[in-house]
C-alpha cells in the first residue's frame, strides 16, 4: 500500500490502538490456541490445530496490513481545510439535477467512509467527481446507470 491515505487524528489514534490490541492481546492469544492445539496429538489429523495456524495467519496479514496504513496515513488538520473548494473532510452540499435531491456528504478517507454517517470516500467514483469543484459548480459523475450530474451548492468544515 504506497497510496497516501488521509485521516483526521481521531481516527489515526483508532488505528494505532487497534494495531495495539492486536499486538498485544490478540496475537498472544493465537500462539495459545496454537499450543494447545499441538498438545492434543498427530498435527496431520488435527483440524483444531490447522484453525489455529489459518487465524494466526489471518491475524499476521490484518497487523502487517493496519501497519501498512498507518506508515502511509497523512493526518490531516481541520482547521486548516480551504472551504473554497471541495477537498478531503469538507462537507458538501450537493443537488442531483437529475432527481432535485440535494445531500450532504463528508469526504474522508477510505478508512472513515461510513455513508450511514454521511461520510464518502474521497477515492469512491462521487467523491473523485466532487474533489476540487466550487461552490456553483456542476460535477459530471459516470455511474453504472450513466452520467449523474451534481451542482455544487455549499462546502464546509
Amino acid at each position: 500500500m504506497s497510496e497516501n491515505m488521509y485521516v483526521t487524528k481521531e481516527t489515526f489514534e483508532k488505528m494505532r490502538e487497534e494495531l495495539h490490541h492486536m499486538k498485544s492481546v490478540d496475537r498472544p492469544a493465537a500462539s495459545r490456541a496454537i499450543a494447545e492445539a499441538r498438545e492434543k496429538g498427530d498435527l496431520k489429523e488435527n483440524a483444531e490445530y490447522d484453525s489455529a495456524k489459518e487465524a494466526q495467519g489471518m491475524l499476521e496479514a490484518k497487523i502487517k496490513q493496519l501497519e501498512g496504513m498507518i506508515a502511509n496515513a497523512k493526518i490531516v488538520d481541520t482547521t486548516t481545510i480551504d472551504t473554497s473548494k471541495v477537498t478531503i473532510l469538507t462537507k458538501v452540499t450537493i443537488t442531483n439535477l437529475a432527481t432535485k435531491k440535494t445531500v450532504t456528504y463528508q469526504l474522508v478517507g477510505e478508512k472513515e467512509a461510513d455513508l450511514k454517517l454521511g461520510k464518502i470516500s474521497a477515492a469512491s467514483p462521487i467523491g473523485k467527481g466532487l474533489m476540487g469543484k466550487v461552490i456553483g459548480e456542476v460535477a459530471e459523475i459516470s455511474a453504472p446507470n450513466g452520467v449523474m450530474k451534481f451542482k455544487i451548492e455549499k462546502i464546509s468544515i
